[in-house]
């Protein structure tokens, strides 16, 4: 796989679908790549302040095509959006082809293949630039047999009471913090923006069903000389399209410790069928009892999402976790992942 930590010039693609939940590529990109992004491609929201749509990231020019955006010299176009399906939206195809005809690499997380496409491929090939889908699963296929518990390592993984809760960003600011204490830290790449930002790892909802958790095992193995790695989570246990890879997660991981994922306010599935969410402690118990038959592993703390939600709502919320589980309840964003990351080292 190709190793897209290298580019140090990237332009985000997000036509119309900027916005923290609408662009979730884009935005963690923006959050934990800022240095290497130059600038942003979406008519919608050309010339408007980024830092008031995407709060936390850096001041980036929003442009409305690739053209106007070249005389950044960007090196690559990376597709900021992971909509449900994967689906390439048809009014990204006439941005990505003029990144193409000006040689500029494409690099994109979605399951529809751009390299498989005969208009892309005839337009890199002409211009020399470079076709990278990272939703594509290792050649290697591998059956989990709960290896990774042999691991030296501690293995955290996030886990969430939905899709787009922030598993991800958890999973990142606590590797951040686990290395400014010192420690040898891994943050294990599982979906398309994790491995934008951390230049490895596998998509693994690319990976055929009875191999999924196998290569969670694998990079969980890759990893297991750290001192702790934080497993980055997928889905969610109670959601009926997304339960499989969260599934096969947790059983590829073997953690020994849980970060319970919640954005505070949040009554439904975002995804379809947008039902209610299970009760916080069904599923709590939940993922407890699921990891228990491979490895024991509790659910130590809570990252709570607040983006959007009202300084009332998150007290309320987080009085009412507190109070109900006894674990630490922090916004990662807005306070860092110190006791998250504390109870996380503590469990045996």
């Amino acid at each position: 796989m190709h190793d897209v930590s290298a580019y140090t010039r990237i332009l985000l693609l997000t036509e119309g679908h900027l916005g923290v939940f609408t662009s979730k590529t884009a935005t963690v990109l923006l959050r934990f790549r800022g240095q290497d992004i130059v600038g942003v491609v979406d008519s919608a929201y050309a010339g408007k302040d980024i830092r008031k749509i995407i709060p936390g990231a850096p001041d980036r020019p929003i442009y409305a095509d690739v053209s106007a955006a070249t005389k950044l010299k960007p090196e690559a176009l990376f597709v900021g959006i992971h909509p449900t399906g994967g689906v390439l939206p048809a009014e990204f195809r006439k941005q990505i082809s003029a990144a193409l005809r000006a040689g500029i690499d494409v690099v994109s997380g979605l399951h529809t293949q751009l390299a498989r496409d005969d208009e892309f491929r005839a337009l890199a090939s002409r211009s020399g630039a470079r076709l990278i889908d990272l939703r594509s699963p290792p050649e290697q296929r591998s059956v989990a047999a709960g290896r990774a518990k042999t691991t030296r390592c501690r293995r955290v993984l996030t886990v969430g009471t939905d899709c787009n809760v922030g598993k991800m960003v958890t999973a990142l600011v606590l590797a951040r913090a686990a290395e400014t204490r010192g420690l040898a830290a891994r943050f294990v790449a599982t979906g398309q923006t994790g491995i934008m930002v951390a230049g490895s790892g596998i998509a693994v909802d690319a990976v055929v069903s009875d191999f999924t958790a196998g290569a969670v095992e694998q990079l969980v193995l890759a990893a297991g000389d750290c001192d702790v790695c934080f497993i980055e989570g997928q889905g969610s246990i109670g959601h009926a399209g997304f339960s499989g890879v969260t599934l096969s997660i947790l059983h590829g991981a073997c953690p020994d410790a849980l970060i319970l994922v919640h954005h505070a306010g949040r009554t439904h599935h975002r995804s379809e069928p947008s039902d209610p969410l299970p009760p916080l402690r069904a599923q709590w118990l939940a993922y407890e009892a699921v990891a228990e038959l491979l490895h024991p592993a509790r659910i130590v703390g809570v990252a709570l999402n607040t983006h959007g939600v009202s300084e009332e709502i998150v007290r309320a919320e987080s009085r009412r976790i507190e109070t109900e589980f006894n674990v630490p309840v922090v916004d990662p964003l807005g306070e860092g992942c110190e006791a998250l990351l504390s109870a996380a080292l503590v469990l045996r």
